[in-house]
């Protein structure tokens, strides 16, 4: 039942979103200032949604007949994510993060592509639902920003 295209740009979405929910995680650890109990709180409730999501993205490559990759370096070689800087202020943590939701966006659309071209409706089904959680915590993190950073955004 593998479909290699689609198995393979899951993986490259698992290996993405991991990254991000790390990254989420050390940013929720290690914000500072006036901005931090709601950061605190929208960092803590993105890593959350991001944790299980991993399973969900597993679990649907390995439905599909394929192992999922599950360690870092399996990770590293697959994720565009880099590691997120502890030492950042609260503003950059966030655009670092909307930076991430974009980037995995890029990969789910992607996946989204090659499963829509092989008929796999179950990972189309389960892409259009990660695909709507990223827009909005990207929604959400750009609108946390100033608004001088906010324009020069993506949207």
């Amino acid at each position: 039942m593998s479909n290699k295209p689609v198995t393979e740009a899951l993986k490259r979405v698992l290996a993405d979103t991991y990254g991000l929910m790390v990254k989420t995680q050390n940013y929720h650890w290690n914000v500072e200032g006036p901005q931090f109990p709601g950061l605190h709180a929208l960092f803590m409730t993105q890593y959350s949604e991001l944790f299980l999501a991993v399973d969900l993205i597993a679990e649907r490559i390995r439905a599909l007949g394929e192992k999922a990759p599950g360690s870092y370096g399996e990770f590293s070689k697959l994720s565009k994510i880099a590691d997120g800087n502890g030492d950042f202020d609260a503003d950059q943590m966030v655009k670092d993060l909307y930076d991430g939701n974009v980037t995995v966006l890029a990969s789910i659309k992607k996946a989204f592509a090659a499963a829509t071209k092989a008929g796999d409706d179950s990972t189309v089904d389960l892409l259009t639902q990660r695909i709507g959680v990223h827009d909005k915590a990207a929604w959400m993190l750009r609108s946390s920003l100033p608004k001088q950073t906010r324009v020069k955004l993506a949207v």
